[in-house]
């Protein structure tokens, strides 16, 4: 049973239905990622988990029951767009909104000042947020987020606007929460992101879940059981090796060896085995691996053709 589980979540503005009979289930101590393109529903979603506004049907469960008013104290959110007060200190700003989800000022102080230390920042604690880079800002904001320790944290861009090397600091301390227990909703349009860190995703596109699943399991879902494979002595005869199930669909030389691509049409379980079986006794195999396609791949592709899958 998920920690969160949307039912049949429906909304409607105006006429828009902005979200169909929505159903997710995020697994306790996963990253779920919430994917889609701009405008398919998911910041509709996300305002409904932190009761920003209510569904018009459906209902949304947190650990089993449904979400009461006092559980802001058990999410952390961080926007896509940050909300900062631009004349107010860093660190006073930064214990006023800790206080808001519960934590003592002294708590507060303590628990800010370490991650300041860790994110680089303490020496910023007494300037003006205008005087922040975006960078820092955010850095702020997701310091805000994770503080109180909540059951469920939901990003929604949570990279935006940070350099490469921030980027990788923010995922380390994603993947060290999830460690740490903690349940995290991922959004973004970044996909190569989605398939370092998400264990199982909803994509929404016009208002619907149209995929869900496991990373791993979506991925071979969608593959087209192509291998590809690099052999030595380059050689065009690769294809007198192979029976007919099996079909050379790439193929190329680069300093003395072929790589080729394969696609089997044999449909068993072990047509990788099998396929090496095949290719041992003509050449020296120097790599070979099964071509998965990516989230990206997967993204578009659903998208475009818009394919109901069933939860």
């Amino acid at each position: 049973m998920g920690l969160l589980i949307a039912r049949d979540v429906t909304k409607c503005y105006a006429g828009h239905v902005a979200l169909d009979r929505v159903n997710i289930a995020v697994p306790k101590g996963t990253i779920f990622g919430l994917l889609g393109p701009n405008g398919a529903g998911k910041t509709t979603l996300i305002r409904i988990i932190n009761q920003i506004t209510a569904p018009d049907s459906g209902e949304i469960l947190l650990s089993g029951r449904p979400l009461m008013a006092d559980d802001v104290y058990h999410i952390g959110y961080l926007p896509e767009e940050r909300g900062l007060y631009k004349k107010m200190k860093v660190g006073e700003q930064a214990i006023y909104l800790s206080r808001l989800k519960g934590l003592s000022r002294q708590d507060a102080m303590q628990q800010l000042k370490k991650w300041f230390v860790k994110f680089g920042i303490e020496g910023w604690w007494d300037k003006k947020v205008e005087e922040l880079s975006k960078g820092m800002a955010q850095k702020v904001q997701f310091i805000v987020t994770i503080l109180h320790q909540p059951q469920l944290l939901i990003f929604d861009e949570p990279f935006s606007g940070f350099d490469p090397v921030n980027v990788s600091l923010l995922k380390e301390e994603i993947l060290a929460l999830k460690a740490n227990g903690s349940t995290i909703i991922f959004s973004t349009h970044s996909m190569a992101s989605v398939e370092e860190l998400c264990d199982e995703i909803a994509l929404i596109n016009k208002a619907r879940v149209v995929l869900a699943g496991k990373v791993d399991d979506i991925r071979r879902n969608y593959g087209d059981n192509i291998f590809e494979v690099t052999f030595h002595p380059a050689t065009p005869d690769a294809a007198s090796w192979l029976p007919p199930e099996y079909r050379i669909v790439a193929s190329k030389q680069e300093n003395g060896r072929q790589k080729i691509n394969i696609q089997s049409f044999a449909g068993a379980e072990q047509s990788a085995n099998h396929l090496l079986k095949l290719l041992l006794p003509h050449a020296e195999i120097t790599a070979f691996r099964e071509l998965i396609p990516t989230m990206n791949d997967i993204f578009i592709k659903v998208v475009k053709n818009d394919i109901q899958q069933p939860l």
